[in-house]
């Protein structure tokens, strides 16, 4: 793909000024080189945070690009990653998954191996690095390998900082220069396991989305990988001083004796189980100074005979309030979990017009591909939530949950099937040969609705997600809510678990028992074919005012090695397989949702889903997109793509006139 830099408008901000220089230009002959005096007048609009605000919306109010000239939009600028493989500490860089912030035509970002980055908005050209050497500690224990997605900001007095969350540690920088802030922390780093379990074994605790910020506050949950060994380090949400980086208050996701839930865990095992880690980022409500806690799911993740109980505050959307850490309320999405369901998205904030009546909700999106929308200051159930039977487990020890909690709306986001189920009919249906051959595999497995308990033989499940940490888009506006889905469930089958021959490399570090653990199997029939049928990503939009579902279409050219499959030769293919992915979409007001899936970047009519622009990439689109306004009056639109050593943040523009 040839790449095209925009140089920066010559024309200047002020009218008179334009004016001048124009007279200057026609005068002497010389050529404009980009933006015309209009463009240039128009305000600079930023994106000051990863989602575009607090509330985590991913709305825009741009609408320079629109559905009249998106077909027009080519590249600007492109930035190259520095992150390369580092075989001395056993390092691979993972997808650049950073969402990066604009503000004051600097946009700020972060590299997959956590080097924070400040560039130059109009020409992606680098004004500095900080590389706090993350990599020195080896490799991440978060499956994909290393990978990092944004930064915060805070103003103190005038002075814009910049904080990002390294492996176990809160770093602040200078905006201005890229240096550590010497006030904070241990000159500008800050320990982040402060306020967690005191034996927490701090080469394990991580945190890698954005932090959250709110007045003198730095807010952090943590992160780490799906581990089965005990006791793991109990995850808790922590405030941070600003100024100083020292603990202000800390919310533990485990309770101890005489907290609230505590007595969810049977049998005292709150002392041999942890994790239950935020690790997706949260949400603010500014005016009511309350903060939304995504909890992620206890170890072990598939087996919880180690475990009895509903085990708080687990897979549970939290409301706290901001300024002290205490509980506000809170609703538990899965109970007991066995399918590695934690919450994978940031909550999000809106207001919506439901029955007449203007509302303030919290939606929290699920892997399980459901959305629960809340009051956001009550946490009553916006439509109702039945508690509903689901299959037992018949795993040895195992005191699987006898219900789980299902909205009645909004409907399920994704493409495959009507409730997360996978059953005969979700077969691979290509071909009539290809769909007996999935369908006879699949009987091999033990099939069922969505909450099917992990077997020995083997269930389907969504531990990916349906969706994943990209969340949704909000457009306040029509009060829709855009959602981009996956279709790739996977294989839970469990088995004995063995220190010695354990697939998971940080299992057993403590030689517990812990009794079961997924070995997985495999989802892929001869010939690269997937077992269910396509298409495989989707983009769904939601009417919050309703709860209905207004539209589903396939996102997603499909992958290479599907469309070239010996078994496909001949066979007719849709234009649009789809393609799976953790990353999300944004909406503007320009009346478009972008989003990156594949080797494609796309725009998307916001009312209709009709697919009205395309771009193809030189890498694998791994980020959520974002927008803004330059100085130089022109939007730009900009995608992170690739993974591993070669990984590069794209700009896109419209052309000039």
């Amino acid at each position: 793909m040839k790449i095209v830099s925009y140089p920066r408008a010559a024309l200047g901000h002020a009218a008179p000024c334009a004016l001048l220089t124009l007279a200057l230009a026609l005068t002497i002959g010389f050529t404009i080189p980009v933006a015309t005096a209009a463009a240039a007048e128009r305000p600079m609009v930023e994106w000051p945070y990863v989602a575009n605000s607090p509330q985590v919306t991913r709305h825009s109010p741009l609408e320079d690009i629109n559905a009249g000239n998106v077909n027009r939009v080519v590249q600007a600028w492109e930035w190259k990653s520095p992150d390369r493989s580092m075989p001395e500490y056993k390092v691979i860089p993972g997808a650049l998954a950073a969402t990066p912030l604009m503000i004051d035509n600097v946009v700020y970002t972060t590299t997959n191996m956590n080097r924070i980055v400040a560039l130059d908005a109009e020409t992606g050209k680098e004004k500095w690095i900080y590389d706090p050497r993350a990599y020195e500690k080896g490799m991440p224990t978060l499956a994909g390998g290393f990978r990092h997605k944004g930064v915060a900001v805070w103003r103190d007095n005038g002075q814009l900082r910049i904080f990002s969350a390294s492996r176990n540690t809160l770093i602040s920088l200078d905006a201005e220069t890229g240096k550590p802030v010497t006030t904070f922390g241990n000159q500008g780093v800050a320990d982040a396991t402060a306020g967690l379990d005191p034996e927490a074994d701090p080469e394990l605790v991580e945190f890698n989305s954005a932090p959250t910020v709110y007045k003198d506050l730095v807010i952090l949950g943590t992160a780490g990988g799906d581990r089965v060994y005990g006791p793991d380090p109990t995850s808790a949400v922590r405030a941070f001083d600003a100024r100083t980086g020292k603990l202000v208050w800390s919310f533990r996701m485990i309770p101890l004796p005489g907290q609230f839930g505590n007595d969810t865990w049977l049998r005292n095992s709150w002392k041999d189980n942890g994790s239950a880690e935020a690790w997706a980022g949260f949400a603010v409500d500014e005016k009511r100074e309350l903060l939304y806690v995504p909890g992620g799911n206890p170890t072990n993740n598939y087996y919880g005979g180690k475990r009895p109980g509903a085990g708080l505050f687990g897979e549970s959307l939290i409301c706290l309030d901001l300024n002290t850490g205490q509980r506000k309320w809170h609703f538990q999405i899965t109970h007991h979990g066995l399918w590695d369901y934690n919450l994978p998205a940031a909550p999000m904030l809106a207001t919506i017009t439901k029955d007449g009546k203007q509302i303030d909700v919290v939606t929290q999106l699920t892997k399980q591909g459901l959305a629960f929308v809340f009051d956001r200051v009550t946490g009553q159930p916006i439509w109702p939530i039945e508690e509903k039977a689901v299959p037992q487990s018949t795993v040895p020890g195992e005191e699987s949950w006898p219900t789980q909690p299902i909205p009645s709306k909004p409907a399920y986001l994704g493409m495959l099937g009507k409730d997360g189920g996978v059953t005969l009919a979700e077969a691979n249906d290509l071909t009539p040969e290809i769909k007996a051959q999935a369908q006879e595999a699949m009987k091999q497995l033990d099939l069922g609705p969505l909450y099917t308990p992990p077997t020995f033989k083997g269930v389907f499940a969504w531990p990916g997600g349906v969706v994943n940490w990209g969340g949704g888009a909000f457009d306040p506006e029509t009060q829709r809510l855009y959602v981009r889905t996956s279709a790739t469930p996977a294989i839970l089958k469990l088995a004995p678990y063995d220190p010695k021959t354990t697939r998971n490399p940080f299992a057993g570090i403590n030689r517990q028992d812990v009794g079961y653990e997924n070995v997985g199997g495999s989802t892929q029939m001869a010939g690269g074919l997937q077992l269910t049928k396509p298409p495989y990503g989707g983009l769904t939009a939601v009417d919050m005012r309703t709860g209905e579902i207004l539209w589903k279409v396939p996102l997603g050219k499909g992958a290479n090695a599907l469309r070239n499959s010996p078994a496909l030769k001949g066979v007719q293919l849709p234009d649009r397989l789809g393609n799976g992915g953790v990353n999300g979409s944004m909406v503007t007001k320009g009346g478009l949702v972008f989003v990156g899936a594949g080797n494609d970047f796309f725009a998307f009519d916001k009312a209709s889903g009709k697919e009205v622009w395309s771009i193809a990439l030189a890498r694998q689109a791994s980020s959520t997109p974002m927008t803004y306004r330059a100085k130089d009056g022109r939007q730009y639109v900009l995608l992170g793509t690739g993974s591993a050593d070669d990984s590069a943040l794209i700009a896109f523009v419209l052309p000039t006139p």
